[in-house]
């Protein structure tokens, strides 16, 4: 199994200096490097306090990495995490990511108690090498968060360059955010969650908001979101929704590059799982749109890679990693011959390590 599957371990609990690791995020750059993003939480394994967003690179395909990089911190020693990143078109990294003030939770946020410039604030760097250094980081909340929205946050996972159709050359990355309550409400209830999208046609330099979808009907109520093109340019976006919708997932297509949704996300039944990010990817030949998340119908376990053969309608299995302990993932096309998997792991909780994968791409055809 390991010499088929190739599995290495990039980030392990308690190394570096850091209490747990978390959120992973790839890409591979154009000279094939691959880099491996997550959040570097220092004091916990918690979402909030001192957190940085770090970076390893992999030169060799994911097989061994190299030492750890700060890629962007909070100067008070806050949040900086849910890393976006993406490939360009003429080879630079675009990073889009979250920082948030030290005393800052979710809960808080939600709950309108603590003040913009301690809230959830988005930012950008770039790479010019593939990754090995970064530029001082430009903040872009104004163009891409409404003054309402509370809680926020970008995918998590790798953003999406597109290639084809009339929005050839747009950087799509999906969001997510919460609204202000109503009635007797105080705002953390699931109902205000909701989904739009972060889009630039110059490369990063201007941003605007695409669609959005964040009606509180508490029936699918958008949540973390993974994008990705399909043949011809249409956009395919998978999201985590909590809510009263068959199942813990909900889907959506933009014919339009991400401005504009063609439906509002509708349930997806299909992707069994537990509430939980995941990784969407379309991968060429064999022409197949693959799915990463835990497979567990109620637990954060069984990370498992599924396909779908007809654009995201119905899903199969394409590949099971392990029955242990899994929580988020990113797919990314390693090569002309595989496909990588970053993927949160353990042996007795989902959180021990955040694991690299080389899955063979002709096991995925049907």
């Amino acid at each position: 199994m390991a010499d088929r599957y190739p599995t290495s371990v990039p980030y392990r609990q308690a190394t570096d200096g850091y209490h747990t690791y978390r959120i992973p995020a790839a890409v591979v750059t154009r000279t094939g490097t691959v880099l491996a993003f997550a959040e570097g939480r220092r004091g916990s394994a918690g979402d909030s306090g001192h957190i940085d967003l770090v970076l390893k690179r992999s030169s060799d395909g994911g097989r061994t990495w190299g030492a750890p990089q700060v890629v962007a911190t909070e100067p008070r020693r806050g949040t900086a995490g849910n890393p976006a990143p993406v490939v360009l078109e003429d080879g630079r990294i675009l990073l889009v990511y979250i920082r948030q003030g030290p005393a800052a939770t979710e809960e808080k946020i939600r709950r309108g108690q603590v003040a913009a410039a301690d809230g959830r604030r988005v930012f950008v760097t770039v790479s010019e090498d593939d990754g090995a250094t970064w530029a001082a980081p430009r903040e872009i909340t104004g163009s891409v968060k409404r003054p309402e929205w509370r809680w926020y946050a970008t995918t998590p996972g790798h953003a999406t360059l597109l290639r084809h159709g009339q929005s050839a050359g747009r950087v799509v990355v999906p969001a997510n955010h919460s609204m202000p309550p109503g009635g007797q409400d105080n705002g953390t209830e699931g109902k205000y969650n909701g989904g739009h999208a972060l889009l630039s046609d110059d490369g990063g330099q201007t941003w605007r908001i695409g669609y959005v979808d964040d009606n509180p009907d508490g029936y699918v109520n958008v949540n973390e979101t993974t994008a990705t093109e399909l043949p011809g340019g249409r956009l395919y976006l998978n999201t985590r929704t909590e809510s009263t919708a068959p199942g813990t997932r909900a889907d959506a297509y933009s014919a339009d590059g991400g401005q504009k949704l063609e439906l509002p996300f509708r349930p997806q039944a299909g992707l069994v799982g537990p509430v939980v990010e995941g990784s969407t990817l379309w991968c060429d030949a064999p022409d197949v749109l693959l799915f990463s998340g835990p497979a567990a119908p109620d637990a954060r376990a069984l990370m498992t890679v599924r396909a779908s053969d007809d654009h995201g309608l119905t899903w199969r299995v394409a590949h099971t990693v392990s029955g242990l302990p899994a929580a988020y993932s990113d797919l990314v096309r390693v090569d002309g011959d595989t496909v990588g998997l970053l993927y949160e792991t353990g042996n007795f909780g989902p959180y021990e390590s955040i694991a690299f994968r080389r899955i063979p791409v002709a096991e995925l055809a049907p």
